[in-house]
């Protein structure tokens, strides 16, 4: 299976690291920024890096020829119809949230502020409309009293997305296609980001 992954940061390079260990070839690695750590370890592993020319947008010429799956991980670019068309099975994400609940940037804030007694993330479709697509898999997980946004994606929501997605690519490995459940419209909530508070 080949596979373009879209992505940056820590959660880039985790993700990186667990499609090799998967058996899957990357092919191509797409970073908004040339400097960023997921292109240096795709440059390490010799594996060709493409940055964006849009920061905010990835093309269809940006998604390496012959891609089965784009696997987007710390993305905040959307992937545009034709970019996706150029895969042959689309492409998948992950969302530190239940979806449809908390769609958007700041999902995990909202998952905290709004209280929240249970978190969870998802695997998803990449669509048109901002995490709307499919869900291909999904988790849930308690929230501890207190937990700050960035202490529950540590502990909980960042190893739960490298869980669901290895579980998913793993899938489309052994049936060449996504599980695909659709998301119900009537909980989709927002969570766009938070205005600074200081």
């Amino acid at each position: 299976m080949r596979i373009t992954l879209v992505g940056s940061r820590h959660f880039g390079v985790t993700t990186f690291d667990m499609l090799r260990s998967r058996g899957v070839e990357i092919v191509r690695v797409v970073v908004a920024d040339a400097g960023d750590r997921l292109a240096a370890a795709a440059h390490a592993a010799g594996i060709e890096v493409t940055v964006q020319a849009d920061p905010k947008r990835v093309v269809a010429d940006e998604i390496a020829a012959d891609t089965d799956l784009i696997v987007t991980a710390h993305s905040h670019a959307r992937i545009s119809k034709e970019a996706l068309g150029a895969a042959r099975l689309g492409g998948i994400g992950y969302h530190p949230s239940l979806l449809p609940r908390h769609r958007g940037i700041a999902a995990i804030e909202w998952t905290v502020r709004e209280g929240d007694p249970i978190a969870g993330g998802t695997v998803y479709h990449l669509a048109d409309r901002m995490d709307a697509g499919a869900i291909a898999a999904q988790e849930w997980c308690f929230v501890r009293k207190g937990e700050t946004a960035r202490e529950l994606w540590e502990r909980a929501l960042a190893p739960l997305g490298q869980k669901l997605l290895a579980e998913v690519i793993d899938y489309a490995k052994a049936h060449k296609t996504l599980p695909a459940t659709p998301q119900d419209e009537q909980f989709a909530t927002r969570a766009p980001a938070l205005a600074d508070t200081h």
